[in-house]
């Protein structure tokens, strides 16, 4: 990795202006303008010469969200360590669905990444894609978040308690904002509310941000997300927290104590912690090389004081996974994913495709169905 070739200025990366307990957490906004690189990468680069210039990360939610956030600090830490040249834009839509086609239409030369969260696992079960996580592309894992149900202070829901009885009384009154329909925070949300016995209306936005924003300007009664979205509007006094998805309280000096949602409801409990997964992937096809190089990369900058600086910051929790480990999680929580809509497909909003129609196991049935059948690893 000590290639001097595709470095520029001081290596800074450039920034653009413009069975449910096996689903571990450890992911995300108002829809930035999309942007395109002047220069076009040519098929089939060599990977002795890689990289020659500049690289893309297309993100597929929009800025201020956790996703954003994450790919941009980890990519301008390996932009820092390795003298790459990184430009982060953003696509957002469709739960990933618009970035992922966009995707897919580039060369495999290691010159595109997409900045993906939680294995881009919506985009098939919604219709969006066709794309296969475990197949088409390899996915590097690094870091975790934790969901979050947040009001305004002068909100008459002081808990989440108060939530669940006027929902009870008033099923599909109380408004919260997602990150898309059929997106995490859709997902997340409605697992609480299920498990909760509510039905609540689900607002959605083109990611973590804007459906922060979202509650922050009143539009929802309820501001759906991820903690490490709302934790400085928290610390402002703009938001309250009513429950967080992590396996215990979370404390927060100045503010004090974030419940998690198992105090509230004890039927969640031993499926915590739920939250995003944040990725980084790159088509199958990529060079080997190629693909080991980015991941000696994206592994060093979850190592670095930079990162865990963020993460102590947001409340971001650090799991890296590459090659098959990533792919076979990869698998798993999409079968999760299409376990969960099919359980609450009424309150989706749209149609979800079941797992027959796409090929996977029950959740409890995946640890004899994978490898699926053509599985091949690519980093061994």
């Amino acid at each position: 990795m000590g290639n001097d070739r595709g470095k520029k200025g001081d290596g800074n990366i450039l920034l653009p202006r413009l069975d449910r307990r096996q689903f571990l957490g450890g992911v995300g906004a108002v829809g930035a303008a999309s942007l395109t690189p002047l220069v076009i990468a040519p098929k089939g680069a060599n990977a002795a010469q890689w990289p020659e210039r500049a690289i893309t990360t297309v993100v597929m939610y929009g800025a201020g969200g956790g996703t954003d956030t994450v790919l941009r600090s980890v990519t301008a830490e390996m932009a820092k360590n390795t003298g790459w040249e990184i430009n982060v834009i953003n696509k957002p839509g469709a739960v990933g669905g618009v970035a992922t086609k966009f995707m897919l239409g580039k060369p495999d030369d290691g010159y595109w990444w997409l900045g993906a969260a939680n294995y881009n696992k919506f985009v098939r079960v919604m219709g969006h894609s066709d794309s296969v996580a475990w197949m088409d592309w390899q996915y590097f894992q690094g870091g975790n978040s934790l969901a979050a149900w947040s009001v305004k202070p002068e909100s008459p829901y002081q808990t989440l308690e108060d939530v669940i009885e006027d929902a009870r009384k008033n099923p599909g009154k109380i408004s919260i904002s997602t990150s898309g329909t059929g997106g995490l925070w859709h997902e997340l949300a409605a697992i609480v509310a299920e498990t909760a016995g509510i039905k609540l209306k689900f607002v959605p936005y083109k990611g973590g941000g804007p459906a922060t924003k979202a509650g922050l300007q009143g539009e929802v009664d309820i501001a759906g997300g991820g903690v490490h979205e709302h934790i400085e509007h928290i610390r402002a006094g703009n938001l309250r927290m009513l429950q967080q998805t992590g396996a215990t309280d979370l404390q927060v000096e100045g503010v004090g104590t974030l419940r998690s949602v198992g105090n509230m409801i004890p039927e969640l409990k031993s499926s915590l912690p739920l939250g995003g997964i944040y990725n980084l992937a790159l088509k199958r096809d990529t060079p080997v090389e190629i693909l080991k190089e980015i991941g000696a990369a994206w592994e060093k900058a979850f190592q670095s004081d930079a990162w865990n600086a963020v993460a102590k910051k947001k409340f971001f929790q650090t799991d890296v996974r590459m090659g098959e480990a990533a792919d076979r999680r990869a698998a798993q929580v999409e079968c999760i994913t299409v376990d969960t809509f099919n359980r609450v497909k009424d309150q989706i909003g749209k149609p979800v495709k079941t797992a027959a129609e796409l090929g996977l196991p029950a959740p409890k049935n995946f640890d004899s169905w994978w490898p699926p059948k053509g599985y091949k690893p690519r980093m061994t």
